[in-house]
C-alpha cells in the first residue's frame, strides 16, 4: 500500500507548464540556440570578406612620418695637406608624406580572388542553411520523441491502473475466501513491477524534455514545458519522385559540392593569371626637412610629388606554374567526382529512407489493427477474471499483450515520422 500511495502522489504533482507547439519550439531554437548563432556569425564573416578592397581592386594609401638625427666627429684631409677636424657635428632629418600603391592589373588574378570571395559568401549562406536544416530535423525528432515517451507513460499508467484493479479484485476474493493468497501476492508483485516501469518512464520523459529545452537554449534548462501535440500524425502522402527532384534542385549538401567545384575552377583561373604581366602604380606626396650644423646650408626643405609605374612579367619560376596548373586541374576533377559521389550517396539514402518509410507505414497500419484486437482481448479477459473464469496469470498475459501492442504502434508512428523528417 505504501508503493500505491507513493506512485499516486508522484502522478498527482503537476507544475505550471508552458505549452509549446513544434513551430514555437523551432522558432525559439532558431533564435536562441548557440550553434545557430555561431554559424550565423561565421556567415557574417564571409559576408564581410566579400569586398572589392579585400580582393585587391582598390589602392592602398599610407601616411607616414619620421624623424632621425646623427652626431658625428668629422676629420677631413684637404688638398693643401692640412687636416680639418670638427667634433659633435649634429644633423637631423624630418619627413611626412602620403604614399599610394595600386595594382592595376595582375593577369585577372584580382578578378579571380573577388569571384572566390563571393563564392565563399554564398557557401557561408549554404552552410548556415545546412546547419539550420540539421537543427530543425534534430529538434523535430526530439519533439516527437517526447510525445512518444509521454504516450508510453500514459500506456504504462493505464497498465498500472489495470494492475491496481486486479489487486482490488484479488483482495476481495481473498477476504471472502474465494481466492488464494498466492493469487493476491502475484497481483501485488505485478503491480509493483508496473509501478517501477512508470517511475523509470518518468525519468525517460524528464531526459527527453531536458534535451528539448537544451536545443531551444532556454534560460532555465529545468523549465517544465507541455507540448501542444499529444499524438504523432505521420504524413502518408509523400511522393518519391517529387522528393528526389527537390533533392537535386535544392539539397544543401549538393549545392555546397557544386560551390566547391566552382571554387576549384576559380583557383585554376588564378594560377593561369600568373602567365600575364602585372602593372602597378605608385605615387607619393610629402615634405622633408634636413638640418645641418656645418656647411653652407643650415636647413634644406623639400615638398613635392613622386610617382612611378612598374610593369613586370615572371618569365621562369622553376616550372612551378605548370605544376600548380596540373594540380588545379586535378582538383577540378576531384570536385566533380566528389559531387557525383555525393549524388550517388543521396540516391542511396533516399532509396533506403523511402523503403523504411513505406515499411513503417505498413507496420503502423498493421499495429493499429493489432491494438484493436489486443484491447478487445483484454476487455474479455478482465470480464472473465471478474467472473472467476480466468486466472491471474492469464489476465497478466492479456495485459502484457495490450501494453506491447500499444508500444509497437507508438514505435511505428515515431519511426514513420523520423523517416518523413529525414526525407524532407
Amino acid at each position: 500500500m505504501i508503493m500505491i500511495l507513493a506512485v499516486s502522489a508522484a502522478f498527482g504533482v503537476k507544475a505550471q507548464e508552458e505549452v509549446y507547439s513544434l513551430k514555437q519550439c523551432i522558432e525559439t531554437g532558431l533564435e536562441r540556440n548557440y550553434s545557430i548563432r555561431i554559424i550565423r556569425n561565421e556567415q557574417l564573416i564571409s559576408d564581410n570578406n566579400a569586398t572589392p578592397g579585400n580582393a585587391g581592386y582598390l589602392p592602398t594609401v599610407d601616411m607616414s612620418g619620421g624623424f632621425s638625427g646623427s652626431i658625428n666627429n668629422n676629420k677631413n684631409k684637404l688638398t693643401d695637406g692640412t687636416t680639418e677636424k670638427t667634433n659633435g657635428v649634429n644633423s637631423e632629418t624630418g619627413d611626412i608624406g602620403l604614399n599610394v600603391n595600386w595594382t592595376v592589373f595582375d593577369g585577372f588574378g584580382i578578378q579571380a580572388k573577388y569571384d572566390r570571395l563571393k563564392e565563399l559568401k554564398r557557401m557561408g549562406e549554404l552552410n548556415t542553411r545546412l546547419t539550420i536544416e540539421d537543427f530543425v530535423a534534430t529538434l523535430s525528432g526530439e519533439y516527437y520523441n517526447l510525445i512518444r515517451q509521454k504516450i508510453r507513460l500514459r500506456n504504462l499508467r493505464s497498465s498500472l491502473d489495470l494492475s491496481r484493479e486486479r489487486v482490488r479484485i484479488a483482495e476481495e476474493r481473498y477476504h471472502i475466501g474465494s481466492g488464494s493468497r498466492l493469487d493476491l501476492q502475484q497481483a501485488q508483485v505485478d503491480f509493483n513491477a508496473d509501478s517501477s516501469n512508470v517511475l523509470n518512464q518518468l525519468q525517460v520523459v524528464h531526459t527527453s524534455r531536458i534535451n528539448l529545452n537544451e536545443l531551444m537554449a532556454l534560460d532555465n534548462i529545468d523549465e517544465t514545458i507541455a507540448l501542444k501535440d499529444s499524438v504523432i500524425r505521420p504524413n502518408v502522402f509523400l511522393d518519391e519522385i517529387d522528393l528526389w527532384q527537390n533533392t537535386l534542385a535544392s539539397n544543401a549538401s549538393l549545392l555546397i559540392a557544386q560551390k566547391n567545384q566552382m571554387l576549384s575552377e576559380i583557383d585554376y583561373k588564378k594560377v593561369k593569371s600568373r602567365n600575364y604581366p602585372y602593372v602597378k602604380l605608385n605615387a607619393g606626396y610629402g615634405y622633408t626637412a634636413n638640418w645641418y650644423e656645418v656647411g653652407a646650408t643650415d636647413l634644406q626643405q623639400r615638398l613635392g610629388l613622386n610617382y612611378g609605374l612598374t610593369i613586370g612579367l615572371n618569365i621562369f619560376d622553376g616550372f612551378n606554374r605548370r605544376r600548380e596548373r596540373r594540380n588545379a586541374r586535378i582538383q577540378i576533377e576531384n570536385s566533380q567526382l566528389k559531387m557525383q559521389e555525393l549524388e550517388l550517396s543521396l540516391r542511396a539514402d533516399m532509396s533506403n529512407l523511402w523503403m523504411a518509410y513505406q515499411n513503417n507505414l505498413d507496420l503502423w497500419s498493421l499495429e493499429k489493427e493489432n491494438l484493436i484486437v489486443a484491447q478487445e482481448n483484454h476487455r474479455i479477459a478482465i470480464d472473465r477474471y471478474k467472473l472467476g473464469e480466468l486466472s491471474g496469470i492469464e489476465l497478466r498475459e492479456a495485459q502484457i499483450s495490450l501494453l506491447e501492442a500499444e508500444e509497437r504502434q507508438s514505435i511505428a508512428e515515431y519511426s514513420t515520422k523520423l523517416c518523413e523528417i529525414s526525407l524532407l
